[in-house]
């Protein structure tokens, strides 16, 4: 996908996590993340954006402090958070638009540019906080399959790409990932070392086939298997809802 793609994706995304959040009200629970209220949610997803905006706009090339993190994600009163989401993300959303594409600043997954890194991970970013949304209004949100396609290449060749992590077997397992309504697939193999990913369906222990979109779900674990066919051995699929977790740090 282009960058202009990835920022209108995140231009709808975010609008429609916001529709959902209203719909929902702020007391109510968030069951795709447990613990959580949509009120955390909106604070979470706000934060992040506004954290994105602050690398892109000024330049910066080093990541914030923790201390420095915490200014974006500072509390506004219930009655304005929706506003205050709202702002956070049109912000974000003309700062990319806006952007030249030679800008510099601080990234931390591979991509052709520092600009395209932040229209990518943030249109993700934001497409899987709007599934958390409308969970809380007991709804299930489906994306066109190039951008699905693009956020389970992203979750596997950028973060679980990455050396480390608690993704790991021994012995080794294997998933392949077919999609059945564009020209994709994944073969991931789970080793005690990390993770071998190689492009197309090839032999594995378990092999999950389904549209991209729901794909895309069962791997950020904001669904099930229940709209998939699963293939071999289920096993392997408990072991990644165990230990693919990515989470703020």
């Amino acid at each position: 996908m282009r960058i202009a793609e990835h920022i209108a994706a995140l231009d709808e995304e975010g609008a429609r996590l916001a529709e959902a959040a209203d719909r929902a009200g702020l007391d109510a629970p968030v069951p795709t993340c447990p613990g959580w209220q949509v009120r955390d949610l909106l604070r979470h997803v706000s934060g992040v954006h506004r954290w994105a905006t602050g690398h892109v706009i000024t330049g910066r090339r080093q990541p914030y402090s923790t201390r420095e993190e915490a200014e974006f994600f500072a509390a506004v009163e219930d009655d304005e958070l929706l506003d205050w989401f709202r702002e956070g993300h049109r912000a974000l959303v003309d700062t990319l638009a806006a952007a030249d594409e030679s800008v510099e600043c601080w990234t931390f997954l591979p991509a052709p540019s520092p600009l395209a890194f932040w229209a990518r991970r943030q249109a993700h970013e934001t497409a899987v906080h709007r599934a958390d949304a409308e969970s809380a209004v007991s709804t299930v949100p489906s994306w066109a399959p190039s951008f699905a396609a693009d956020g389970i290449d992203e979750l596997l060749n950028g973060f679980f790409g990455r050396p480390g992590g608690l993704l790991v077997a021994d012995p080794p397992v294997s998933m392949a990932l077919v999609p059945t309504d564009i020209d994709a697939g994944w073969t991931l193999s789970i080793e005690p070392a990390g993770r071998r990913l190689v492009a197309g369906e090839m032999p594995a222990q378990l092999t999950v086939v389904g549209p991209a979109s729901e794909l895309y779900l069962l791997l950020w674990n904001r669904s099930g298997p229940e709209r998939l066919e699963l293939r071999g051995d289920a096993a392997v699929l408990d072991l990644w809802r165990a230990k693919a977790t990515i989470t703020w740090k």
